[in-house]
């Protein structure tokens, strides 16, 4: 695995109070209604992608998740001024205003979604891995789930696929403990989602999602097994959100005091307290962090807020491949 060194702890530092802002500013805007539809925040998952990310080669490796994917293609390199501009529904976003919260996307980094879909993501990434195979190039896929997504049968099916044919797919479940607002304790009679992996005898695991430390040493031995043609690896990841799961969510299904519990282990602090432990970095070196940070949120806003939204024929050359589609109006 890639050492982990100061530098990097500064940088998962910075990112993932990036993140958390980038989605604070997301909240406040929705309120706001300037971002509409449904709207699924990260917050208090960070790890889990930082961690990944660090694991993964960004020059040749995927990524896919479901529809609480705002900050992951950032991660992947997207301009996160053209994810904001999306959110607004403007031509400026990445698919041009027409996908919205969750549905980012970009071939260009190898983010392929942004699944509204639960658990349609799952075969899409075996799918991804499928190519890559096929075309012998050695790239590895991350096929990212929610728990409530390993209760679709669209999982199984593409579990046994996958080992079939030995594809070069590590499954992630990044497990914050609810199905939108029912805990995993009710959705099935157990607990320990990995253990799914074990009836297709695929290597799987539970990894503390709050870490990104540990979340990169074992998505770097799963990757690196896929690489080596080791085949298929199912990971449970197991973090925590902080906000419901999405804006309309009133959190009924849980207490305050559980979720504060919760905060008390954030994983920005976890990094935070573990450069000040070190240190590698002064707090007058971290405010300068924080303020950079906002710096770049506000410019994200900006952009959004001066971007144009879309023309109508945007979205119908988006739809139709047929230029004299039928049943469009004659004037647009």
């Amino acid at each position: 695995m890639k050492k982990i060194t100061k530098q990097i702890y500064l940088n998962w530092y910075e990112n993932m109070l990036f993140w958390r802002k980038f989605e604070d500013k997301l909240a406040q805007v929705y309120i706001n209604q300037k971002v509409r539809g449904f709207l699924h925040l990260y917050n208090g998952q960070e790890a889990v992608l930082a961690g990944a990310l660090h694991a993964m080669d960004l020059t040749k490796d995927r990524m896919i998740t479901a529809y609480r994917c705002h900050v992951q293609p950032i991660g992947m390199g997207v301009d996160p001024k053209r994810v904001m501009a999306e959110l607004y529904g403007k031509g400026t976003g990445t698919s041009q205003g027409l996908g919205g919260s969750m549905h980012i996307f970009s071939k260009e980094h190898r983010f392929y979604g942004g699944h509204g879909i639960v658990g349609g993501q799952i075969p899409l990434g075996a799918g991804l891995a499928f190519g890559d195979k096929y075309h012998d190039r050695d790239s590895v896929t991350l096929t990212f789930m929610g728990d409530g997504a390993t209760r679709q049968g669209s999982l199984h099916e593409t579990f046994n696929l996958a080992m079939l044919w030995n594809l070069p797919v590590v499954f992630c479940v990044e497990n914050n403990g609810y199905a939108m607002g029912t805990s995993v304790e009710r959705t099935a009679n157990h607990s320990e989602i990995w253990k799914l992996g074990l009836g297709y005898d695929m290597p799987c695991r539970a990894v503390d999602g709050m870490k990104p430390e540990l979340v990169a040493k074992e998505l770097d031995e799963a990757i690196s097994r896929a690489r080596k043609g080791g085949g298929p690896s199912f990971l449970e990841i197991r973090t925590y959100r902080y906000r419901g799961h999405s804006m309309s969510d009133a959190q009924h299904y849980r207490t305050k005091e559980e979720v504060r519990k919760m905060q008390d282990i954030d994983p920005i602090m976890h990094v935070l307290d573990h450069i000040y432990q070190n240190k590698w970095a002064s707090e007058k070196q971290i405010s300068e962090i924080d303020k950079r940070v906002k710096e770049r949120v506000a410019e994200c806003e900006k952009f959004a807020e001066a971007s144009a939204y879309p023309e109508k024929s945007v979205m119908y050359d988006s739809v139709y491949e047929q230029e004299d589609y039928p049943f469009l109006p004659h004037k647009l």
